[in-house]
């Protein structure tokens, strides 16, 4: 799911179950590079909610999480993280996925 409004920081938190923010940009490279690997996550875990956000300078939300590379992934259960990593390698991306189950 592309976040199509601005969610905010609160409304995240509120999240029930695992949760997978992936902040990013349209035209980032490293986004889209890593892309056919989240999308493989995301398939094989079908009880998380993935919520992609489109990021940029004085995105509120980005900013709530100290992004500062792209892509981050904000692995997340119950509005807790459990893991945030910054252009992560497959072996991160998969062992994110595994906390959520």
């Amino acid at each position: 799911m592309r976040a199509e409004q601005e969610l905010d920081r609160a409304a995240v938190d509120e999240m029930s179950g695992p949760v997978l923010l992936e902040f990013g940009a349209s035209w980032c490279g490293h986004c889209i590079a890593l892309q056919p690997e989240v999308d493989r996550g995301v398939e094989g875990h079908p009880g998380v909610r993935y919520i992609w956000v489109e990021d940029g300078p004085g995105k509120p939300l980005g900013r709530s999480f100290r992004v500062k590379l792209w892509p981050t992934l904000v692995f997340m259960r119950d509005g807790k993280i459990l893991k945030q990593v910054a252009r992560p390698r497959k072996d991160e991306v998969q062992e994110g996925f595994g906390l959520l189950q």
